[in-house]
């Protein structure tokens, strides 16, 4: 393993001096050089070896792989350019700072249309079915190398990964599909040559989309594999694919044991923690009259918060204070998770602490963390996520304006935090019943009323979704504890 390491080290150091000297000598940022004549759909750091072969609609991949394409057509890779909340935010950033930022966000979400600039804007109207595909099958299969080294941060980011759907042969284009198997005999059945390559089974394929930096500043918005790479599940050679390309028993015995799925057990689901898309999307395919599509959505729903549930535990200590119970501490631990709790945009996702806790007679005696009547969590609320800022270090949401964390409480894989509750027992009750819950949205209401508030036009959601106002978000309670405590230390 060593052996093998230390050529990919001194290549990334070497191109690490190489973009340094260049960056000083043409007067550019010695920090974040970007490589324009290389990163040409820059600031998509998404490779295009273009040649005469094309992309493949997922449709004609299903003539061959009809359990694949299910399994796909269901998941957050084949509703990653339609879904009305993305496109929300893509037309907000857009506007907000110009059609400069488009292929930023579209090349991981729809990366066949933006290599071949078939899309420039938010929007879904006169797109081909690869487009809408977003990221369909001929995508994974099409990546022919990995450029993390090159990037402006040396690190994976923003699409860092080469496309070439196939060759040029004597007769015309050879498509190319890659994988992570060694080709059987036969394999592509004429319509396309197989070849293997030593990352698709591995976390390094998904950094590319899975780990965004801000378009500009380089900052890490979203770092879920780094996250990863520093957690002892990357110690034990399990891999982004060892939890999100199986079923729910096979997650769970991965995380457990950190043992590796069996061949026959991976599936293309690409299943995680967003519910809400698997929720809108079945609703627009209800509304289409496709049954089978909205049942195979809500089966994604129902993977995805059964993920979720499995995701986290909570313990409860009482601490005393001559000799009553003054505190009471919640330890939320990451037991399954190979990244933090929550992941990807933490300053936007909402991971909290409910508590509860009532005297002997059932009377409460305190409460934290209840969802307000407007939709709003309390300001004084126990939160596991990120909080983002400007470059002014003002608070800032937008991923566009976020260029740091002012703080950032996610809770690592295999990792705790604590929460610390003042509690002020009668002094007539001997116990007290303490109950923590920790809960689990998409977002703050008000967030997302915004961002489906800004689709484009092309996109009604009373039509296409059947949705005349955004519905209270769904939360997901992923932990639940409850104890009873002595109010006395004897």
């Amino acid at each position: 393993m060593r052996s093998l390491l230390k050529p990919l080290v001194l290549g990334c150091l070497l191109l690490m001096v190489v973009a340094v000297a260049g960056a000083t000598a043409s007067g550019g940022s010695s920090v974040f050089h970007v490589d324009r004549d290389f990163f040409k759909l820059y600031p998509s750091l998404m490779v295009y070896e273009k040649n005469s072969a094309s992309f493949t609609e997922p449709e004609t991949c299903a003539g061959c792989h009809p359990q694949q394409y299910e399994e796909w057509h269901g998941s957050l890779h084949s509703l990653a350019f339609i879904d009305p909340v993305y496109q929300g935010e893509y037309n907000k950033a857009v506007k907000a700072v110009g059609s400069g930022i488009a292929r930023h966000c579209a090349s991981c979400h729809t990366p066949a249309a933006t290599v071949t600039g078939e899309v420039k804007s938010p929007g879904v109207s006169g797109l081909s079915a690869v487009a809408k595909a977003g990221v369909s099958c001929d995508i994974c299969h099409s990546v022919s190398s990995l450029h993390h080294c090159k990037t402006p941060s040396k690190e994976p980011q923003n699409g860092s990964l080469a496309l070439r759907p196939g060759e040029d042969g004597k007769d015309g284009p050879v498509l190319v599909k890659r994988g992570p198997h060694a080709p059987a005999e036969g394999c592509g059945g004429g319509f396309h040559d197989c070849k293997q390559t030593d990352f698709h089974p591995k976390a390094d394929l998904c950094a590319s989309c899975h780990q965004v930096y801000h378009y500009d500043k380089h900052y890490p918005l979203e770092a879920t594999y780094l996250e990863w790479k520093h957690s002892p599940y990357a110690q034990k050679d399990i891999h982004c694919q060892d939890c999100h390309m199986v079923g729910h028993d096979t997650f769970v015995k991965s995380a457990d044991s950190m043992t590796k799925p069996q061949r026959s057990e991976y599936r293309h689901y690409f299943n995680g923690a967003n519910y809400l898309l698997y929720f809108l999307a079945s609703e627009a395919a209800k509304k289409a009259g496709d049954k089978e599509q909205a049942a195979r959505l809500m089966k994604q729903y129902d993977m995805a918060v059964k993920r979720l549930q499995k995701a986290a535990e909570i313990e409860i200590s009482p601490q005393y204070r001559e000799g009553r119970l003054a505190e009471v501490k919640v330890r939320v631990k990451n037991i399954r998770a190979g990244h933090n709790l929550p992941t990807s945009l933490t300053n936007v996702r909402q991971m909290w602490l409910e508590l509860r806790v009532k005297d002997e007679k059932g009377r409460l005696v305190m409460t934290s963390g209840a969802i307000g009547k407007d939709g709003r969590l309390p300001a004084d609320v126990r939160k596991f996520s990120s909080d983002g800022m400007g470059s002014d270090m003002h608070f800032a949401i937008d991923p566009w304006v976020v260029t740091a964390f002012s703080s950032h409480e996610t809770i690592p894989p295999k990792g705790y935090k604590d929460a610390w509750f003042g509690v002020q027992v009668p002094k007539t009750s001997r116990k007290v019943t303490v109950e923590a819950v920790l809960r689990y949205r998409q977002a703050d209401q008000k967030v997302a009323e915004a961002l489906l508030g800004a689709v484009p036009k092309d996109i009604d959601l009373a039509r296409d979704y059947g949705i005349s106002k955004v519905p209270t978000l769904p939360v997901v309670d992923m932990a639940r504890k409850q104890v009873v405590l002595p109010s006395t230390a004897n």
